[in-house]
């Protein structure tokens, strides 16, 4: 019998490109995208498994296209598994979505991921389609089903409604490995469907409420997969985080850039303010965010993979801006103290069980 894979921690960010609380823009371009190598060469000296970077097209984030970015990452890391969390496949080609990561895999020696999802800002349609398309799900399946006969041979013929055929036409680079694909959700039951009907590893992003409220799509997935015959497949937890000494700094230091991205967004979206009650809230036992210092992050990942079971868990610290210095000792806190803890709580988990 062969022994579970390891429980696997990681990172991801859009490269937020947002005013600090006092209302400045804190860096440049060039210095945000110089300090999130530097975060991604931390994590993978600290030993954390995955680093993922979203696709945005607007002002406040400063990544939209993962695939570079995570290619001046390869060159600065070793072991460290390189993931798109995630790419917008409703606007994006299919074909060049794979030949972009089959071409950072190969740069990597073999650590690129690709994370597909929906998407959740509208900004790209304008951009790629000319505007929101009349039946988004039908596109996506479509693109959806592109990418998996990509990955699955060289040689593709494929015919849809949104985008030119393919006849017997060769798809290069190929990787020496399958590219490993996971579907980002969040939140409705045909995506969990569909990826446990697809045989794909689930992400899934848990980032406000009672975490428990989750788990029907969690059953959804699993049975899916289950009924399609694919047996187990991984599952991540995607989530917002920061850790510090203690946990008031913690709090302290994340509130305000927490607050000032999320108070933006809910302008855009109808949602309520977020103040200091609410913040605390969210980041007790019972809630969302991982926001702490290393004894409480370590359990609260614990407490989740008792009700999820799940394989992966990846953490945005990068909520905001914020100093570089702190965002370099989280990500050593989160290497050094939490995922040795997590990992041998998990592990024992598994021994227990026989698996």
């Amino acid at each position: 019998m062969t022994s579970p894979a390891p429980f696997e921690l990681g990172l991801y960010s859009f490269g937020d490109l947002t005013p600090d609380p006092a209302g400045r823009v804190s860096l440049s371009p060039p210095e945000r995208l110089n300090n999130l190598v530097e975060e991604a060469e931390l994590a993978d000296q600290v030993g954390l498994d995955v680093f993922g970077l979203g696709e945005h097209h607007r002002p406040d984030y400063l990544v939209s296209s993962p695939a570079t970015v995570l290619a001046a990452m390869a060159a600065r890391t070793r072991r460290i598994r390189l993931t798109s969390a995630v790419t917008v496949l409703g606007t994006d080609d299919p074909v060049r979505v794979y030949q972009a990561f089959a071409t950072l895999d190969l740069l990597s020696g073999g650590r690129a991921e690709i994370m597909v999802g929906r998407g959740s800002f509208a900004e790209s349609f304008p951009l790629f389609l000319g505007g929101m398309p009349a039946d988004y799900d039908a596109l996506f399946a479509e693109r959806l089903e592109l990418l998996l006969a990509v990955r699955g041979a060289e040689h593709v013929t494929w015919q849809g409604r949104t985008r030119p055929p393919l006849r017997d036409a060769g798809v290069y680079p190929r990787p020496e490995a399958p590219l490993p694909l996971w579907l980002a959700v969040g939140g409705t039951s045909a995506s969990a469907r569909r990826a446990g009907t697809l045989g794909l590893p689930m992400a899934l992003a848990i980032i406000g409420g009672a975490p428990e409220r989750f788990l029907p799509l969690v059953r959804l997935f699993r049975e899916s997969a289950q009924a399609a015959g694919h047996g187990a497949l991984p599952l991540g937890i995607n989530a917002h985080g920061f850790l510090a000494d203690t946990s008031r700094a913690a709090a302290d230091l994340a509130f305000p850039a927490h607050a000032l991205v999320m108070n933006r967004l809910g302008r855009e979206r109808g949602w309520g303010p977020m103040d200091r009650a609410h913040f605390e809230a969210e980041r007790s036992p019972r809630g969302a965010l991982f926001v702490g210092d290393p004894d409480e992050v370590a359990a609260k990942i614990l407490a989740q993979h008792e009700l999820f079971g799940h394989t992966r868990f990846l953490m945005q610290m990068s909520v905001g801006t914020l100093p570089h210095a702190q965002m370099l000792r989280s990500i050593e806190l989160f290497g050094t103290r939490v995922a040795p803890v997590v990992r041998a709580e998990v592990a024992r988990r598994q021994a227990s069980l026989g698996l």
